[in-house]
């Protein structure tokens, strides 16, 4: 049996990802909020795919809400977008 051996493809945002990650391109600093547009809570699994394929990452800890991960979008999460850092 032979294996195929090659370049895997990069990953790819899911929909909910690019939701996420698109509304860090007009913040500043590239900001990602942590609810969205309805006011509902991001899902902690969307920001925890985020940081471990390095499309965002941890910015700061909220004093306020220690609990709350405040993220910004990076510039691989940039590129996963297709917009150029």
């Amino acid at each position: 049996m032979t294996e195929k051996i090659g370049r895997q493809r990069p990953a790819v945002p899911s929909d909910a990802q690019q939701r996420w990650l698109k509304m860090g391109l007009s913040q500043a600093g590239g900001k990602l909020p942590l609810f969205d547009r309805n006011g509902r809570e991001i899902p902690a699994r969307t920001i925890q795919s985020c940081l471990e394929h390095g499309w965002a990452e941890p910015w700061f800890s909220n004093p306020i809400k220690p609990d709350w991960l405040v993220c910004k979008l990076t510039d691989k999460g940039r590129a996963a977008l297709g917009v150029k850092p």
